[in-house]
C-alpha cells in the first residue's frame, strides 16, 4: 500500500509479542521527541486517514499511527469480541512497549476512541491525554437506554449481524466504484463525511477502507439468533461484536485512579455517532427503513451523544479535565473535514 503514502510519511513493520503491526510515522520526526502523539483509526479504515494531520503537526512532535489487526498493512488475526476492544487496545500497547515510547498523547477516531479509552483502563502508564474523535459511546454501539442499561438481555440488533452484506461483499471484492449506494466510496461520501464534502485524498480514503479484512473473525464478525427484534444478537467473534454492549463498557474511566485530560471532538451532522444514528438498527426501525420495529418503548434509538456527554461529565466531577468541541456542518471525520480547526484544538490540548 506504499503508493497511498503521502510525501513525508513512512511505514514501518513492527513485530510485537501480539502481532506484526504496520505503523506510519513522519520521516523527519526524532525518536526521542518530548511530545509523542499516537493516532488510532476507526472501523473500516486504517492509519492512512491520519496522514494530512500528521504532516501538519508542529516540528519536533513525534507522530505515529498504528494499524489495528485486520486493517491497513498490519497482520490479520482473529478478534475475540468477548473482550470488547481489548484485543485492539492490547495490540496498541504492545506497539508502544516495543517502541519504548512511555506515556503518549492518544487520539482515537470512532471505534478507535473506544480503543484508547480501554487502553486508559488497562495501561494508564501509557496515557498522557486522550482525544476522542467522533468516538463510540462508552456503552458500546446500539442496544442501550440513555443510562447505558441493556434494552434486552440479548442486546438484539447489535454486533456482526448489523452489517450490510452487500457492503461487506464489495469490501472483499475491492470495489472502488460509486454506482452502488453500498460501495465503499458511496458509504464514505454518505456516512464518513458531511454531504457535499470533497477532497483530493478520496481515492486514498477508499483504499484505506478496502484494506479491511472481512469474515467472521474480522469484519463484520458473526451473529446469533434471538426472538427479540430484529432477530439477531451479537456473536463472539469479529469487529462489530467488540462494540456490542454485552462486551463493551469503558465507563470505568470515571473511577480510574489516573485521570488524564480528555478532549472530545465531533461533528454536528455525524451520520454514524449521533442520537439518531443511521447505523443503529433501532434508529432505522423508527425511521421506517427496517420493517417490524416494535416501537419506542421496546427498541428506542441509542442516545449516543447523551451517553458520551454524561460519562465525561462524571469523569470531570471525579477530578478529570474534559473539553467538548463540536464542528458545525461536519460529519464523522473532523480531522479530514476541518483540518485547520482540528489541528488547533489538538495542539492546544497536548501543548
Amino acid at each position: 500500500m506504499t503508493a497511498t503514502l503521502l510525501p513525508g510519511i513512512v511505514a514501518r513493520s513492527i513485530p510485537t509479542s501480539r502481532y506484526t503491526a504496520n505503523v506510519l510515522k513522519r520521516a523527519a520526526d526524532p525518536d526521542d521527541a518530548g511530545t509523542t502523539i499516537v493516532f488510532v483509526h476507526g472501523n473500516v479504515s486504517s492509519s492512512l486517514f491520519w496522514q494530512p494531520l500528521m504532516l501538519a503537526l508542529p516540528e519536533g512532535t513525534r507522530a505515529l499511527a498504528v494499524d489495528l489487526r485486520g486493517f491497513g498493512d498490519s497482520e490479520t488475526l482473529p478478534v475475540d469480541a468477548t473482550r470488547g476492544v481489548a484485543d485492539f487496545s492490547d495490540d496498541v500497547a504492545a506497539v508502544l512497549d516495543e517502541l519504548g515510547t512511555g506515556a503518549v498523547h492518544l487520539v482515537g477516531w470512532s471505534m478507535g476512541g473506544g480503543v484508547v479509552m480501554q487502553l486508559l483502563l488497562d495501561r494508564p502508564d501509557l496515557v498522557r491525554s486522550l482525544t476522542l474523535v467522533s468516538t463510540v459511546s462508552p456503552y458500546g454501539f446500539g442496544g442501550t437506554a440513555a443510562d447505558g442499561s441493556l434494552l434486552n438481555s440479548d442486546a438484539s440488533g447489535t454486533g456482526g449481524g448489523g452489517a450490510n452484506p452487500d457492503f461487506v461483499a464489495r469490501l472483499a471484492a475491492g470495489d472502488t466504484g460509486e454506482e452502488s449506494p453500498t460501495s465503499p466510496r458511496a458509504v464514505y461520501r454518505s456516512a464518513y463525511v458531511a454531504p457535499g464534502f470533497t477532497t483530493e485524498y478520496e481515492d486514498i480514503w477508499v483504499e484505506s477502507m478496502l484494506s479491511t479484512a472481512t469474515g467472521e473473525d474480522n469484519y463484520p464478525g458473526d451473529a446469533t439468533a434471538t426472538d427479540e427484534w430484529p432477530g439477531f444478537a451479537p456473536g463472539a467473534r469479529g469487529v462489530l461484536n467488540t462494540m456490542a454492549p454485552i462486551y463493551f463498557d469503558t465507563t470505568g474511566i470515571v473511577d480510574a485512579a489516573a485521570k488524564p485530560p480528555i478532549l472530545w471532538i465531533h461533528g454536528a451532522v455525524d451520520a454514524i455517532v449521533n442520537d439518531a444514528s443511521f447505523f443503529d438498527l433501532n434508529g432505522l426501525g423508527a425511521a421506517g427503513i427496517v420493517p417490524g420495529w416494535p416501537g419506542e418503548e421496546v427498541a428506542p434509538p441509542q442516545p449516543m451523544l447523551v451517553q458520551i456527554r454524561a460519562v465525561l461529565e462524571r469523569y470531570a466531577a471525579a477530578g478529570g479535565d474534559t473539553r467538548e468541541v463540536v464542528f458545525e456542518d461536519c460529519g464523522h471525520s473532523p480531522h479530514i473535514e476541518r483540518p485547520e480547526e482540528f489541528l488547533a484544538e489538538l495542539t492546544a490540548w497536548v501543548g
